[in-house]
């Protein structure tokens, strides 16, 4: 059944603690209820920071000439897919700025077919390589990628045209959510809250577009002013409690609303709080992303500011991370890629 627009306001507006409480309970029993208490890994290795977009709030645009910018050899890449297989993680995510020229896509399309093989195709895939070209996708899925995921980061047409420039189309980033769907592919999207401009029913407008698109997965964060972009006059007097409060009341309200969806519990959570993804999993969230990304580049993708685990290796982090998760009462699904229950019983 659709979500009710009346209802979505409302669990958004909360703001009291006790309110905010039963809200993150009432979300975590729906997961245990539909997804379970196990969250899947997905090692993220950020490729590049080389990107054709300017969108106002994001740290890496073209534009910002504070930026080192840097693409991963091939040979770098696998070993990180290397050390993901052996520590059992299920899957990986390759994630950089957003570029359609032919070397670059020739480039994925290698290190798919190259992780497929060393990890004789038991390391999941997501893709998180922005607007692609069906022709691009059908590419890459027949080279082992199999999710994918492109953050619309609001579903109002308006606000997007005010966070911008006027040569980025909406209607194409659509598009490629449509065409992902069509092909198969698992087919992630997300919004960022707290986007300047962005009412409660913009907010409630985006859980009813992720229902009417039949998205198998999320990925949302708050949005965190970065200084080097024109939203950096945002950084002086933001408000990170809030921003973390914001963040955890729309997972839980997507996991009430749309129930057997993954939802992952991003990095952004934890720059505003140091058990922010902890708390993203206890307000319903099942995906937890780590990074392992040489940490060379780490300080070289920062679409906000304040990323943490800049400087800490993967094997740290992963250690870091299990005691976290084991602590609140959860498992690791270990060697097991996690697959959306909402995109298995479309199949």
């Amino acid at each position: 059944m659709r979500p009710n627009k009346a209802e979505l306001i409302e669990m958004l507006s909360l703001h009291k603690p006790d309110e905010l409480e039963a809200l993150y309970k009432q979300a975590y029993q729906i997961k245990k209820e539909t997804v379970g208490t196990k969250v899947y890994f997905r090692g993220i290795v950020e490729l590049s920071n080389i990107c054709t977009k300017n969108c106002y709030y994001c740290g890496i645009r073209k534009d910002n000439s504070n930026n080192n910018r840097y693409i991963i050899s091939k040979d770098e890449v696998l070993e990180a897919a290397e050390w993901a297989w052996k520590q059992n993680y299920g899957s990986m995510v390759l994630q950089s700025g957003e570029r359609e020229d032919a070397w670059y896509i020739s480039y994925v399309n290698e290190l798919l077919q190259d992780i497929h093989e060393l990890s004789r195709g038991e390391l999941g895939i997501t893709l998180s390589l922005g607007e692609q070209t069906e022709e691009t996708l059908k590419l890459w899925q027949a080279s082992g990628a199999h999710r994918y995921l492109i953050r619309i980061e609001t579903s109002n047409p308006e606000l997007y045209k005010q966070l911008h420039p006027a040569d980025h189309s909406f209607e194409r980033r659509l598009q490629t959510i449509r065409t992902l769907k069509k092909l198969g592919w698992q087919t992630g999207t997300g919004v960022m809250t707290g986007l300047p401009g962005q009412s409660v029913e913009d907010l409630a407008n985006d859980i009813l577009f992720f229902y009417d698109e039949d998205i198998d997965m999320l990925g949302m964060g708050p949005f965190i002013p970065h200084k080097d972009t024109p939203l950096g006059h945002l950084v002086e007097g933001f408000d990170q409690e809030l921003a973390l409060e914001n963040g955890l009341k729309l997972i839980a309200t997507c996991r009430i609303a749309l129930k057997d969806i993954n939802i992952a519990s991003t990095t952004a959570l934890q720059a505003l709080n140091p058990t922010g993804r902890e708390m993203g999993l206890l307000a319903g969230a099942n995906i937890i992303m780590p990074n392992i990304t040489d940490t060379k580049y780490r300080s070289n993708y920062q679409l906000y500011e304040g990323k943490p685990c800049l400087d800490e290796n993967a094997s740290e982090c992963v250690h870091c991370l299990e005691r976290r998760i084991e602590s609140i009462g959860e498992t690791i699904g270990y060697k097991e890629w996690g697959d959306s229950p909402h995109f298995n019983k479309r199949q």
